[in-house]
């Protein structure tokens, strides 16, 4: 069930109805939030509720076995977070690995087909997998180091692990920061209301007019579909997918977080206009917050950060990354993406003060860039397409101008995207466009240019980007 579909709109407006009669109560409001959240998640295949509920069901008792056999505290977190990263990699890397092991075996001169011998249902990737997956390890992870309690009704549990807002493609919620909301309910303020309608019209507004109007010219491109082929039009391309890609992650984290206000709750926020920073470190403390957070939390700090030396953290800051490309998808192209961020986060570390005297504009300009080079390998099929795409955009051969005429329908998304940036950089930077906005109460004014885009301006209907990881 799709955020911008006519199902979703029928399903919202009866979960609402409901929730004013159901919130009072404890069991009633988390027996609606489950409810309500398998319906929405059984939407796509209703055969993988059962892998949510297994997941769900082995830590929620991990977690009260933590706290009542101390004795065995380590096994129970242990058996979480294997069944956790088995299931996950069952559903997700099975044929990755299945070909990893063709090719050593390869090597060694034996052929074998691992990947026909793969069940057929391992082959389906369940929507939102490793977002539920990675909010249901947390849970088990900070009862085990006691910065938790466990909960010990399974339905408050389950209200946490599946809320439909955020259960296919985050933000990934923590259960410290999310059991204690769901203990109590809170009827939202008109303010809350307004404040909620304004993060869901502009996300709907980023998904359906920017994200879903680029994707005809960048899908054209990497299908081999235009006459174009040249720098410049490799260029726009890229520079389109990035606005894509953030639009889309960006708009279903908007609309998340505002059924989650208009609830009643509280879910942080997940981008921070990632491409107005001014360093490597920035974008990444901006860009899908909740999953860098998660993986600094449980992955870089536990296995010592920065604290043990620089060559330490070199080797900790690569795996962190390798397991942040990993976790996006079963493809070496994703770990070609982690491998350059690794090495450009490296670069800055070590020659940060050589950068301090370029203008913040400057650096913001190189920063998009050296993101939008490393997206070439996140979109791409295979690294060979990817190298072909990256000679293509330095070969500066070719400077077809004749695609602004082509793609004008399309490249006009993309310049309103840049536009909305720049105008969000000069409200940040300045107190007197703050003050405008506040003063004419121009926010009523752009919601309604957002909703009346949605209605006239939409492009075609097209997936979630990240619902494939």
């Amino acid at each position: 069930m799709l955020f911008n579909s006519l199902d979703f709109l029928v399903f919202s407006i009866i979960f609402f109805i409901l929730w004013k009669f159901c919130r009072r109560n404890s069991h009633t409001r988390w027996g609606l939030i489950v409810t309500a959240s398998f319906i929405f998640y059984g939407w796509w295949d209703w055969r993988f509720l059962f892998l949510i509920i297994t997941s769900g069901l082995i830590d929620f008792i991990c977690g009260l076995l933590i706290v009542e056999k101390k004795r065995y505290r380590k096994a129970f977190l242990s058996l979480s977070v294997v069944a956790n990263l088995g299931l996950l990699s069952i559903f997700k890397y099975s044929t990755f690995f299945a070909s990893i092991l063709e090719a050593c075996f390869g090597a060694l001169g034996l052929q074998v087909d691992l990947r026909a011998s793969i069940p057929e249902f391992a082959l389906i990737l369940p929507v939102g997998i490793s977002f539920y997956t990675f909010q249901s390890l947390s849970y088990t992870v900070d009862i085990y180091r006691g910065r938790l309690g466990p909960t010990k009704n399974i339905f408050h549990f389950f209200s946490y692990l599946s809320m439909f807002p955020q259960l296919v493609a985050g933000p990934i919620v923590r259960a410290k920061d999310f059991l204690k909301q769901l203990e109590t309910y809170k009827v939202p303020s008109s303010l809350q209301r307004w404040n909620a309608m304004k993060l869901i019209s502009y996300g709907l507004f980023q998904k359906m007019v920017i994200a879903d109007n680029l994707s005809f010219f960048i899908d054209a491109a990497f299908e081999g579909k235009s006459v174009f082929d040249g720098t410049l039009y490799w260029w726009l391309v890229m520079m389109a997918f990035s606005f894509q890609i953030y639009c889309d992650f960006s708009g279903y984290s908007l609309v998340a977080r505002g059924l989650a206000k208009y609830m009643g709750y509280h879910f942080k926020m997940n981008f921070n206009h990632p491409y107005l920073s001014c360093s490597l470190k920035e974008f990444w403390s901006r860009w899908h917050i909740s999953l860098s957070t998660w993986f600094r939390d449980y992955v870089y700090i536990p296995l010592g950060g920065s604290r043990k030396g620089a060559g330490r953290m070199i080797i900790v800051l690569t795996i962190t990354m390798l397991a942040s490309g990993l976790w996006h998808g079963a493809n070496y192209t994703f770990l070609m993406w982690a491998l350059i961020h690794t090495f450009l986060l490296l670069v800055e570390k070590f020659t940060k003060n050589m950068a301090l005297n370029l203008n913040n504009g400057v650096r913001m300009i190189v920063v998009f860039g050296l993101v939008l080079i490393a997206w070439t390998y996140f979109r791409a099929e295979n690294i060979t397409e990817a190298n072909d795409i990256l000679l293509k955009l330095f070969s500066f051969d070719s400077f077809e101008i004749e695609v602004f005429q082509t793609y004008f329908d399309n490249l006009f998304y993309l310049a309103l995207a840049i536009i909305i940036e720049f105008a969000f950089y000069l409200k940040t930077r300045y107190a007197t466009v703050r003050m405008i906005l506040k003063k004419y109460h121009l926010d009523v004014g752009l919601v309604t240019a957002c909703l009346l885009a949605i209605i006239f301006l939409r492009g075609e209907g097209e997936q979630f980007i990240y619902f494939q990881f």
